[in-house]
């Protein structure tokens, strides 16, 4: 792949990709996942899909897949998808309560050895899914509320930090992530969409602030992926890791938090991150975001993964608009671009045979990785696409 180009007219163009993507996720995409990536029969999903065959891969199922695909079917109904998403909500959701529910209201799988590991990450995308159906599915309104409350009780009684944000587990696990911590604030802010819950909106302060103070660097305006109990960066190597991708992803959703809450300081947050993650995280050969870079601002995993491109086209979506309402028109200008390059790239990994299916890591050397199409990546496209057609639709 070529270094990142901005079109001579960003704005027209945006028009264009914003067709091209959401044509290609409810023409190609959740046609062909409903079909070949989901059973009817059992309610359950594939972990990936076989490139060329589409065949469902032997992966082991992992409870963080079936409520990204809910999400996935349910938000993509509503982007113009005409197939039975609350039907396969339903069905899902029940498969997904009989293979991982425990009697706390946790969702964990079952390992070999006969356990039942908890991860806070799988936590958070069920209270997201939850979500999503309490919205969309009348009938599963009640089930889905009461169990995202029994869910968020248990995380708040049981994992809240002193100093904010929740422990990876009890007793404490450490290095503590900041990941399911974001998605923790992505669940926390679509239940506060929909109902307006204070505790919600408790929640997703307290996350925000956690973003804020502990997790963004003040030197180098960016967050490390891994920390201490005290919410320092972890010894060794994993309190050097940053993850370009998530700079943007913690851009987008500060930028959602601080518009509704009117804090200027949660928009310049994810500003600074923003600006970190286009000069730093952006391979300039091939003009892809990067899987992993250090605190000294090198490459260290430098393959491409695709989610990562549809968070770069997120952030740089809301930068646009934040430019857009302070007057800055060369700031606009270059979002929108940016915004372009990103929906270009991720075009090409959407460019297989069957329509519908993707490559999920670029290597350092512009080749793809031949691989099974990883279904949790749906997740990603689809906000990707819904943010594209809110923006400029």
């Amino acid at each position: 792949m070529r270094a990142t180009t901005w079109s001579e007219d960003p704005a027209s163009e945006l028009m264009v990709v914003r067709e091209r993507l959401k044509n290609w996720l409810v023409r190609d995409a959740l046609p062909l996942w409903a079909e070949a990536g989901y059973d009817a029969q059992s309610g359950r999903f594939s972990e990936s899909l076989t490139l060329e065959t589409a065949e469902p891969s032997r992966a082991p199922a992992r409870p963080r897949v079936p409520p990204r695909q809910i999400y996935s079917f349910l938000e993509g109904a509503r982007l113009g998808w005409p197939g039975d998403a609350a039907s396969i909500a339903t069905r899902g959701l029940a498969a997904f309560h009989a293979d991982f529910l425990q009697g706390d209201g946790s969702l964990r799988p079952l390992a070999a050895d006969g356990s039942r590991p908890f991860d806070l990450y799988d936590q958070a995308f069920a209270l997201f899914a939850y979500a999503s159906i309490a919205g969309a599915v009348a009938g599963l309104r009640e089930t889905a509320v009461q169990e995202a409350r029994r869910l968020r009780d248990l995380l708040v009684e049981t994992l809240a930090h002193p100093d904010g944000g929740f422990e990876e587990n009890a007793p404490r696990r450490l290095p503590l992530r900041a990941n399911p911590n974001m998605h923790l604030f992505e669940a926390a802010l679509a239940w506060e969409h929909l109902s307006g819950s204070p505790r919600w909106g408790a929640m997703a302060r307290g996350l925000a602030e956690l973003a804020m103070s502990r997790f963004i660097d003040p030197d180098l305006g960016m967050l490390r992926e891994y920390y201490e109990g005290d919410w320092s960066p972890a010894a060794g190597e994993a309190g050097h890791k940053i993850d370009p991708g998530h700079l943007f992803e913690w851009c987008w959703l500060l930028t959602v938090w601080g518009r509704r809450t009117g804090r200027n300081d949660a928009l310049a947050a994810a500003a600074r991150l923003y600006a970190a993650g286009m000069r730093h995280g952006i391979c300039p050969d091939r003009g892809v975001v990067m899987l992993e870079i250090g605190d000294d601002l090198r490459p260290r995993e430098p393959v491409a993964r695709l989610w990562s491109q549809t968070e770069w086209l997120k952030a740089s979506l809301v930068m646009m608009e934040e430019a857009r309402k302070t007057g800055d028109a060369a700031r606009e200008r270059e979002a929108a671009a940016a915004t372009v390059s990103a929906a270009r790239v991720i075009s090409s990994y959407l460019d297989v045979e069957p329509r519908g299916l993707w490559r999920d890591r670029l290597a350092p050397d512009g080749r793809f990785v031949e691989e099974p199409a990883p279904a949790s990546s749906l997740y990603h496209l689809v906000c990707a696409v819904a943010e594209l057609d809110r923006v400029c639709g």
